[in-house]
């Protein structure tokens, strides 16, 4: 084993920050235990900047605050001292920033689903929903035009199930936001007439 996989049995977040190696690798802290994420396909890649990208000119065409990050680290409330969780997309509206290694306050969390990561990705969905400062979790298909959104209530809970779009408009009220859900899909082989 390589000195560069080699860990604590139990990691904390300083320990991890401190440890993760820069080698092009995305990691996750896990309960503790440092998880290497596979690299992403194309079709998830290209739905993932094309979001960021759609995001972004939205929130500078608005003049807002916030800013639109990929692959930012958050920690979620629960199990703290043991988690970093990477989400595709991240935004914050943080006053001056986040310039940590950490987003500390996200508004929207965003996954792109791919079938070989169904179950990370929702325990991570999940996980995300522990953060007080957030609002939304989008998450995106990635094999078929979809997505689900988690849009926290007034109270403070999270419905138990998602609402599904399958075609038409997204709201992520979280941002102000409103796009047509194929636009997340015009840079991919699922952009094709129905």
């Amino acid at each position: 084993m390589s000195s560069a996989t080699q860990f604590p049995a139990r990691m904390s977040v300083a320990d991890f920050l401190d440890w993760c190696p820069e080698d092009g690798q995305v990691w996750q802290l896990v309960d503790g235990e440092p998880v290497a994420m596979a690299p992403a396909s194309t079709t998830h890649a290209r739905i993932q900047a094309e979001i960021a990208r759609l995001i972004g000119n939205h929130l500078l065409e608005r003049g807002s605050a916030c800013d639109v990050l990929m692959a930012p680290g958050v920690t979620p409330h629960l199990e703290r001292a043991h988690n970093v969780r990477v989400p595709d997309i991240g935004v914050s509206c943080s006053p001056g920033g986040d310039d940590g290694s950490l987003l500390t306050a996200p508004v929207l969390l965003i996954e792109i689903l791919s079938p070989s990561n169904h179950r990370e990705t929702w325990a991570n969905v999940w996980a995300y929903a522990s953060i007080s400062s957030v609002r939304e979790i989008l998450v995106v298909s990635s094999v078929s035009v979809g997505a689900e959104v988690l849009r926290r209530r007034p109270d403070g809970s999270w419905p138990e199930q998602a609402e599904v779009v399958s075609s038409g408009e997204l709201h992520l009220e979280s941002i102000d936001y409103v796009t047509p859900l194929m636009a997340f899909y015009r840079t991919t082989r699922l952009n094709t007439p129905r």
